[in-house]
């Protein structure tokens, strides 16, 4: 059985006055750990998922939300049961 783990960092960019939405959007998607966010309406999320079919969907999911402009991957990282990078 495969045990990787995908750990992913998004910048998501959104309409500054729509920022706190936004921000309450994310923190109810599964797996995602909200960083840094700018008043300018960037902010950095992580993800973690099995596979990339997830990040990718999840990915989808956040530029689907309302007052968000764009997101896009910045980091990927693939790790194994033991924690290492592969």
């Amino acid at each position: 059985m495969d045990e990787t783990l995908h750990i992913a960092s998004l910048v998501v960019h959104c309409h500054p006055e729509q920022l706190d939405a936004v921000r309450a959007n994310l923190a109810r998607l599964p797996d995602l750990e909200l960083h840094q966010s700018s008043d300018a309406g960037k902010q950095v999320v992580v993800l973690e998922a099995r596979d990339e079919g997830a990040i990718l969907e999840r990915l989808h999911t956040i530029q689907q939300l309302p007052g968000v402009l764009g997101a896009a991957l910045i980091y990927h990282e693939l790790l194994d049961a033991s924690g290492e990078a592969r």
